[in-house]
């Protein structure tokens, strides 16, 4: 692993527990980003036609990593226009269940629609709240964020596959920015219906890209409207046959971002996403041991048997500004302080902010 570590430069500069904000760039990528570049100096037009034919490759290489067809693979600028597209083409008769405090772009696209809306609190016992409001027989929608940003609760995913096995009808949207890239994920095998994330957080692929996963069988529940010469790619005698997903991609996608997708999906599976999938567990326990010991973490957040390595500690702005001058990045997120650590972070590191909490 530290091998892996030292490809991120920022990692010798401080303890980063950050990557809930930004995921670090590594070497290797820029050193990509500023080979495609220097391609376009030099090739111009010729360098950038070269690059839009091989787009197709990058919804390919999407749809392997997460077990989804390359044609019901969207590729949009970040999680949020994607959602926003998706929602001019459902039905406003649609009741939707949210989460309260859940990621405001997932949930204010949808209250500024005209939807009928109903909430749940977040707490320890969320997926028994959830099914029994499922149960009820009113909801149409399930949307909320797999990993939730303020404090790291994470969704089961087997619930939500039991959740749409029982209900069929239910349409479940899924945020997995805070959580792709963190554990395998099979979304063909999944109960999750459509799943949105951006790339630039734990898929380490820096902005402007993200992606929208569709199962084939919800496409009928949606008109969508969003449409440009990039759904026909620059084909205009498709106009009237454009696929469910290229409405996703009206416009010209950047070469230079999404191509740093792919080169991302193939860093982290080159790594190994089980390898990966273990760091993470491994400092998720530790992490959370230790906070809970200090008696830092809400109950809604120990009582859990599952949990993300996105943990908000109680914390005010001097505790803050403490971690911060002993080189820790970290976050003021809610009412405390949002501490999240990635594969290339360490139990060294863990146990480093654990002295400093004690003093």
């Amino acid at each position: 692993m530290q091998k892996l570590r030292n490809k991120f430069p920022v990692l010798k500069q401080c303890i980063y527990a950050n990557t809930a904000v930004t995921g670090l760039l590594s070497e290797d990528l820029m050193e990509w980003r500023q080979e495609h570049d220097l391609d376009y100096l030099i090739g111009g037009s010729h360098m950038k036609g070269k690059s839009f034919e091989e787009t197709p490759q990058i919804n390919a290489t999407v749809g392997r990593f997460f077990n989804c067809k390359a044609e019901n693979v969207a590729l949009v600028p970040n999680f949020t226009l994607g959602l926003n597209m998706l929602l001019e083409g459902l039905p406003k008769n649609q009741t939707i269940l949210l989460l309260k405090t859940d990621y405001p772009s997932l949930n204010w696209s949808f209250e500024t629609r005209g939807f009928t809306l109903d909430y749940l609190e977040i707490d320890a016992n969320l997926e028994a709240r959830i099914y029994d409001k499922i149960k009820a027989g009113s909801i149409d929608v399930l949307a909320l964020s797999l990993v939730q940003w303020i404090n790291g609760i994470k969704i089961d995913l087997d619930f939500l596959k039991r959740l749409k096995n029982e209900f069929e009808d239910l349409i479940i949207i899924v945020d997995g920015t805070q959580f792709c890239g963190t554990s395998q994920f099979n979304f063909q095998d999944s109960g999750i219906d459509i799943l949105g994330a951006s790339a630039y957080k734990w898929l380490l692929s820096g902005y402007g890209n993200g992606f929208v996963l569709v199962k084939e069988e919800v496409k009928k529940r949606f008109q969508l409207k969003s449409i440009g010469n990039g759904s026909v790619n620059r084909d205009i005698t498709k106009r009237n046959a454009i696929p469910f997903c290229k409405h996703l991609e009206p416009g010209h996608l950047d070469s230079l971002n999404f191509g740093s997708l792919k080169f991302s999906l193939d860093f982290l599976h080159n790594i190994g996403i089980e390898h990966i999938s273990n760091q993470i567990q491994t400092l998720s326990q530790k992490a959370k041991t230790g906070f809970s010991a200090l008696g830092l973490l809400e109950d809604q957040v120990s009582n859990r048997s599952i949990h993300s390595t996105i943990f908000n500690i109680k914390g005010d702005q001097r505790l803050f500004e403490k971690l911060s001058n002993e080189n820790v990045v970290c976050s003021q997120r809610g009412a405390g302080i949002r501490l999240s650590f990635h594969f290339y972070n360490t139990e060294s590191e863990i146990d480093t902010i654990l002295s400093i909490l004690k003093a």
